[in-house]
């Protein structure tokens, strides 16, 4: 039993072990547990009676339509490598535009593609983050056998997890997180680390000394605002800020600089292993905001505990009952402020958790979590490097895209070819630094969301996609800002433009978080338009309408969602990769002759036979009874 609930259960060796480490449990077990339902019962629950979903439908895995697409399969995907591994071989004409992009591989003879910094700066400092993500639970155990060590008592009691045990647990693990918080800081920011802790400080007093009905609203002003003096003061450096404050004219400080701009140029000089720190604090602005909301609703619920009205177990809450569920009043300080915003494992990229579940953690262990599951996590982590690794020593598309080519002498099979192969590098570079973060984090006893559920090529709704990419981002957008907006609602025409409004606010700020630049404006924009004709479509098409006829509903919405899939990678493209001038560019090139038409009709219906095959995928998980949603 016990080795079914770490996603095992599926006899020994190298392939079953292989298909335990590819499981959905493995990855995180918030995919195959309801959130409303505590982990331990939702094990007994799936081992005493697991029943498919109702709307499951029988397997089609062996029958002659899926051969049929089987044989698509391998022939398709080895020419859609060949395509990219072509145009990236020394012998293609334009290979010298972007060979100096190019860096020495570890493959003999290869080249490898690191022109992307994102990914660069990962790949090169992934040794030294291994042995952090090792020595920071270790340093843990130190700390909490020697500087805070719990009570003898609280030991005794804390295998039948009691208040007592648990209050000795919280302090124990925020105040090693709070030290280690602050020597974090100044290690990867130097000085400016005393910018980070002003920043979160006012935050702090916002939230806790104004009165309750100005919260939300100064909460989210100070933050924004936050986010672009960020971007446009560059980080706050202390050589401007001495210039400002001496109020000299530039000539005569270039000539005699006055003891305060020397010493503000001495204090940049010493920026830590981040000097630019603003690069990456937009993720920590949204823990900023979740402690001062949770703090600002548990305002209204001091009076009662809902742990003690519902009856539950505090030490086996759903996650929803640990997000929902205020925090203590005593646990709102700022110790507690301090230790969950700069968590040393999830405060560069995320992935993110609301305040109420951080503490709810600190005080129990989860019971998701196990050495098996982190194991076998940390195994998948290592092949999703590995699958990086090798794309970029044979598919340089992201250096073709970044040395400005002449997309006119790319054929239209080349064109979509780079373009889908350069979303797959972005959803690489991207997955790899959450699940590192996310490892560590488990590794060290507090389980975060996994941030990526399904990669590009298994999504073909605009809906299900958002859920689904960076989805502790997409929950946290739920809670902050979409139900509290009220939501969505098609009922009338007034509901309708309510809810196309709220979706605007949201990507809105979704693109405005990203980086305050216009592509990434106008892909928010462009998501919320995509979203309209399968919001649509699921009005015009109910599936109750079709139930006499599954067949030719499932191929009705497969042809709708080989649109959904074009709209996705073009929104895509203009937001992170090639911008709105390289997609008219990439179109033009596509319908610039007959062949470019016939090949847009062959690639559809390659769509077609892969949405058909992600269909089937979530029937299997629904037999399963799985539903994500994504």
């Amino acid at each position: 039993m016990a080795s079914r609930r770490d996603g095992g259960g599926r006899g020994f060796g190298p392939l079953s072990f292989l298909a335990s480490v590819y499981d959905l449990d493995t990855l995180d077990t918030r995919f195959t547990t309801p959130s409303s339902v505590p982990y331990r019962a939702a094990i007994e629950k799936r081992e005493h009676d697991a029943r498919p979903d109702r709307r499951a439908e029988p397997s089609k895995w062996a029958t002659p339509e899926f051969y049929f697409y089987y044989l698509v399969f391998l022939t398709v995907v080895p020419y859609m490598f060949w395509i990219a591994y072509d145009v990236s071989r020394p012998s293609d004409p334009r290979y010298g535009k972007f060979a100096h992009l190019l860096s020495d591989g570890w493959i003999p003879g290869r080249k490898i593609d690191v022109s992307d910094a994102q990914y660069h700066t990962f790949r090169v400092n992934l040794p030294y983050m291994a042995l952090l993500l090792i020595f920071h639970p270790l340093l843990r155990r130190v700390w909490n056998a020697v500087v805070y060590p719990a009570s003898q008592e609280a030991r005794t009691a804390r295998t039948a997890n009691s208040p007592d045990a648990a209050e000795a647990r919280l302090r124990q693990r925020a105040s090693f997180d709070y030290a280690f918080a602050l020597l974090y800081l100044v290690v990867l920011h130097g000085f400016s680390a005393v910018k980070i802790l002003l920043i979160l400080a006012v935050n702090y007093k916002l939230a806790t000394g104004l009165p309750r009905k100005y919260i939300p609203a100064v909460t989210w002003v100070f933050n924004v605002c936050i986010l672009f003096a960020n971007e446009l003061c560059e980080g706050y450096k202390f050589r401007d800020v001495a210039l400002l404050l001496t109020g000299r004219p530039a000539v005569d400080l270039m000539i005699d600089p006055p003891a305060l701009v020397k010493l503000g140029d001495w204090l940049d000089s010493y920026g830590g292993l981040m000097s630019r720190w603003e690069i990456l604090f937009n993720i920590t602005v949204l823990r900023l905001i979740s402690f001062n909301l949770d703090y600002y609703w548990s305002l209204d619920r001091r009076s009662s505990s809902p742990i003690e009205k519902k009856q539950l177990d505090p030490a086996n809450l759903s996650e929803r009952d640990r997000i929902a569920i205020p925090a203590h009043p005593q646990d709102f300080s700022f110790r507690n402020y301090v230790a969950y915003t700069i968590y040393a494992p999830l405060y560069l990229t995320g992935p993110i958790i609301t305040f109420n579940d951080y503490i709810s953690q600190q005080r129990y262990q989860p019971a998701t979590l196990s050495r098996s599951r982190t194991l076998k996590y940390g195994v998948r982590f290592a092949l999703v490097l590995l699958a990086m690794e090798l794309v970029l020593h044979y598919d340089y598309v992201g250096a073709i895209s970044k040395a400005g080519p002449e997309w006119s002498s790319y054929t239209p099979a080349q064109l979509s070819l780079l373009s889908y192969f350069n979303l797959h590098i972005i959803w690489l570079k991207l997955l790899l630094p959450w699940r590192f973060f996310r490892l560590w984090s488990l590794a060290d006893g507090v389980d975060p969301p996994e941030n990526m559920v399904r990669c590009p090529s298994n999504n073909y709704s605009t809906l299900s996609f958002w859920r689904g990419w960076h989805r502790s981002y997409y929950r946290w957008l739920l809670r902050y800002i979409y139900i509290p907006l009220g939501g969505s609602s098609f009922r009338s025409a007034a509901d309708a433009a309510r809810t196309v409004l709220t979706y605007l606010v949201v990507f809105t700020f979704v693109a405005l978080w990203h980086d305050i630049q216009l592509n990434l404006l106008i892909w928010g924009w462009l998501v919320v338009v995509f979203f309209l004709p399968e919001i649509a479509a699921s009005y015009l098409f109910p599936r109750r309408k079709w139930e006499g006829r599954p067949t030719a509903y499932r191929m009705l919405c497969c042809v709708g969602a080989v649109g959904n899939v074009l709209m996705m990678i073009s929104a895509n493209l203009v937001g992170f990769a090639v911008g709105l001038d390289g997609l008219a560019n990439i179109v033009k090139g596509i319908f610039q002759d007959y062949s470019g038409l016939v090949f847009l009709v062959t690639a559809c219906s390659a769509l077609f036979v892969g949405i058909q095959v992600m269909f089937e995928i979530r029937q299997s998980e629904l037999r399963r009874g799985i539903d994500l949603k994504c």
